[in-house]
């Protein structure tokens, strides 16, 4: 009598179904990976964004200024804020006047 010699392994089929299987949790994971990351940039930016508007409010008070008086952002950076931060998106920064918000130029990071 002859003995098969059968090789140990995997057949296609059985290869085929991990990589479908793999697939559909890729096809889950990927997308809240990619709205994870955004939420976590826009409250970063949001966290700036309070960041600046606070420097800004210290120094209209130290220099006295009234609502709605312009405050460059020479004036805020230096001594109140230590160095202007950097949106995680790309933004840039604009302080505003006091009593106002400061704004981001990324559409959705506001206050």
């Amino acid at each position: 009598m002859k003995r098969l010699n059968r090789k140990k392994g995997f057949t296609l089929v059985e290869i085929m179904i991990v990589v479908l299987i793999i697939g559909i949790l890729l096809a889950i994971a990927v997308p809240n990976f990619v709205r994870a990351r955004e939420t976590s940039r826009t409250r970063s930016c949001i966290a700036n964004l309070r960041q600046l508007d606070s420097g800004k409010e210290q120094y209209a008070m130290e220099a006295r200024l009234a609502a709605g008086a312009a405050v460059a952002e020479a004036n805020v950076v230096p001594d109140y804020v230590k160095k202007m931060p950097q949106c995680p998106s790309g933004g840039t920064y604009t302080v505003g006047n006091v009593g106002s918000d400061p704004t981001c130029s990324v559409a959705g990071h506001a206050l």
